[in-house]
């Protein structure tokens, strides 16, 4: 392995995710003096325990950069048996208006059913408080955009809970493609599956974009990233099982641009369906491959040379990748003034509007 591939990898394998996309963290790099200070934690707090991901304050709890100040689930039921969970126990349990009050609060992670997720958002952008939202970004574009605006207004960070950006075959794809070796990029294709047991089936389908809208998202981040808002989508919505709760569990969308095609696939009945999740992205130098995406091995292809990376096929085993904990990073790094938000309010936008598109919610 020469050195600067293996420079590469130790940046990936550090979770470095700001110096691989191109937007490094000032004093990332810096003398080992001024990385020994200790910086000033900052203070979160999370709303709602509802959300499929919500357990990812866990992450939260285990970095140095954080506080966490406290937790609010106002369903009784929901709560109690939250706190008996590990990502929540010994926590404070508070009320919204008390913990958006506390002392210094300076992001709220928020985590309730999708449903509920913009009203919430809502309140805290209005608070005064950068915002960590999940997703997707609920069902009203019209509220999504009215919160990013007043966001931006007050220079307050509204980030997205699209678990790959961070992830390390991400950050790779990304250099690559900063540094055009994988030439112009002609096609796209990804999927994203998984079963979905019978017993929250019935909450999906409160959506009519169903898997799409819940699980396709996070794929639909990625594609938006890199070849940016389609000039049009075309949704094929189906319902491919004799299940009665009217869930649309298996969803294809093709996302038309002038000189390229992306096809994005969703369905909640793929046994074993996360060993399948994968990224291709073509250009006209090069290929790039991610599978499974949540445990990312990468195989590509490239014309030339172009140190670390050889010529033809190669794969690229990357280091384990553990969802948040990079985006948690670049929270921080954010919040204390260190680096630019990699996501700008516009690209959100256009995600979400590609997202209701792709579900079939949106024209």
């Amino acid at each position: 392995m020469t050195q600067s591939r293996r420079q590469m990898l130790n940046l990936l394998a550090a979770g470095s995710a700001a110096a691989v996309s191109g937007s490094v963290v000032p004093n990332a790099f810096a003398s080992d003096d001024s990385r020994s200070k200790p910086k000033p934690r900052i203070r979160v707090g999370q709303i709602g325990v509802g959300h499929a991901h919500a357990n990812k304050l866990s992450v939260y709890r285990s970095s140095p950069d954080y506080e966490v100040v406290g937790i609010v689930e106002p369903n009784e039921e929901r709560r109690k048996a939250a706190q008996n969970q590990s990502p929540y126990q010994d926590l404070t349990w508070m009320t919204q208006e008390q913990l958006l009050n506390q002392p210094d609060l300076q992001v709220v992670l928020v985590e309730t059913e999708v449903r509920n997720l913009l009203d919430t958002a809502d309140v805290c952008i209005d608070a005064g408080k950068h915002i960590h939202l999940d997703k997707p970004a609920g069902s009203s574009l019209q509220q999504y955009e009215s919160l990013l605006k007043r966001a931006e207004a007050r220079n307050l960070i509204v980030q997205m809970g699209y678990m790959y950006r961070y992830n390390p075959a991400v950050l790779l794809l990304r250099d690559l493609l900063r540094n055009g070796w994988l030439g112009e990029i002609f096609e796209v294709h990804t999927v994203m599956s998984k079963v979905v047991p019978a017993a929250s089936r019935k909450a999906l389908a409160e959506f009519s974009g169903g898997i799409m809208f819940e699980l396709g998202c996070h794929i639909t981040d990625l594609v938006v990233g890199i070849l940016g808002e389609p000039s049009s989508v075309t949704s094929n919505v189906k319902r491919s099982t004799t299940a009665v709760d009217g869930l649309a569990d298996n969803v294809i969308a093709l996302f038309d641009y002038p000189r390229a095609s992306a096809t994005v696939r969703s369905s909640a009945i793929e046994i074993d369906g996360g060993q399948r999740r994968h990224l291709t992205v073509c250009g006209t130098r090069g290929t790039f491959h991610i599978q499974p995406l949540d445990n990312p091995t990468v195989r590509m292809a490239l014309a030339e040379v172009h140190d670390p990376w050889k010529r033809g096929y190669q794969d690229v085993t990357l280091p384990k990748y553990a969802r948040y904990v990079g985006d948690a990073a670049d929270m921080a790094a954010i919040v204390r003034e260190e680096k630019a938000c990699d996501f700008s309010y516009s690209h959100d936008l256009a995600v979400q509007r590609t997202v209701l598109k792709a579900s079939g919610m949106l024209d």
